[in-house]
């Protein structure tokens, strides 16, 4: 009885001291897992062309003299367009103020002597890119922000159905363009016959076509609409379903400052994204606070640091989103529904719209 006594005892006083333990001080917390930053992989870049852009404080930008729709300042002198707004993207985001451009009017036949000679940091103008122009002038065609084609503007009053009623036909089309070499080209394969009424400018072919110096003019189909819209009676005109031609359209830089290149191709390519992604101008603002998707708070700068790597500040692409728009937004005010142009987006709608286009842009990682 005793020793049971005594066993008790000792079981009591175990428990007491286990229960007089303190209990092992809590795991200290784990800090959340950091997003994986490009920065930390990658080095920064630099631009010669950034750098005395900023020096300068604005974006010479060289653009077509008036092509509605694309680049042509309105009644108080304010330059307008699409070509005009890849121009305002750029300076968001190389400067974080889309005003700050200084727009240069230049014909086609000086726009890639321009460019080479510095008299220009970028040509926005309605420029189609082709082989020769990309090897052999010392210049990049940084993105293609457009995709076009040669057709052929006739009077409906004629009656013409396609453009393989033409044979015989006085053209006019513009000097020094492909639209020049395309229409050699096309009637020359299909042993057609024309005259073509060769102008210095759209300005011109436009005087000479509405004036019955040529039975039908001859251009990219964007610059046709263009043209017809400012004419005194639109409607009397159609653009036939011939498509002789691939043009991309897009700008073009020096090819000695890849950085730069760099800098206006995801300048287009953040427009796209901002749309396949649902942001707009008027939305931006309010998603950064409540945007969870990884891709476009990349977009938007608030995590992965990818602005420092072509010298630009982490909130670059949210200002070009901001004050220029999404590129749905900028089709539609300047040669989309909202326009006088009244353009439908064609090749031009994203990858993965209802009717797919063209417009597809890399990755934001």
């Amino acid at each position: 009885m005793n020793r049971r006594l005594a066993a008790t005892a000792i079981m009591s006083l175990c428990l007491a001291a286990c229960e007089r333990q303190e209990a092992p001080p809590p795991a200290p917390p784990q800090p959340a897992p950091k997003a994986a930053t490009a920065a930390a992989t990658y080095k920064p870049a630099e631009s010669p062309t950034l750098a005395e852009v900023r020096r300068r404080g604005y974006v010479r930008c060289g653009v077509h003299p008036s092509l509605p729709g694309f680049a042509f300042p309105d009644v108080r002198g304010v330059w307008r367009g699409f070509d005009v707004d890849v121009c305002r993207a750029v300076a968001a985001a190389a400067l974080g103020d889309a005003g700050k451009v200084r727009f240069i009017p230049i014909t086609a036949q000086d726009r890639f002597s321009a460019l080479q000679k510095g008299q220009i940091d970028l040509l926005s103008r309605n420029t189609s890119w082709t082989y020769a122009r990309d090897a052999g002038l010392g210049l990049d065609f940084a993105v293609v922000t457009y995709y076009d084609g040669q057709g052929f503007l006739a009077p409906r009053t004629l009656g013409i159905a396609s453009a393989e009623e033409l044979s015989g036909a006085r053209i006019c089309v513009q000097a020094g363009t492909s639209s020049e070499v395309n229409l050699a080209e096309w009637f020359r394969v299909r042993g057609l016959s024309y005259r073509p009424i060769v102008a210095a400018s759209e300005e011109e072919s436009r005087r000479l076509y509405e004036s019955e110096a040529c039975d039908v003019y001859t251009a990219d189909i964007s610059a046709l609409a263009a043209s017809r819209s400012v004419m005194s009676n639109p409607g009397a005109h159609v653009i036939l379903p011939n498509v002789i031609s691939k043009e991309p359209l897009g700008p073009v830089v020096r090819q000695n400052d890849p950085t730069w290149t760099d800098i206006v191709r995801w300048t287009v390519h953040a427009t796209v994204l901002a749309e396949e992604l649902g942001l707009t101008s008027r939305t931006v603002e309010a998603a950064r606070e409540t945007v969870t998707d990884p891709q476009a708070r990349r977009l938007l700068g608030l995590e992965g640091e990818l602005g420092p790597l072509l010298g630009l500040s982490e909130d670059w692409a949210y200002q070009v989103i901001k004050q220029v728009g999404a590129y749905h937004e900028i089709f539609r005010r300047d040669v989309g529904a909202d326009s006088g142009l009244n353009l439908d987006r064609g090749l031009n709608a994203l990858w993965s719209a209802p009717k797919p286009g063209l417009m597809y842009a890399p990755p934001m990682r």
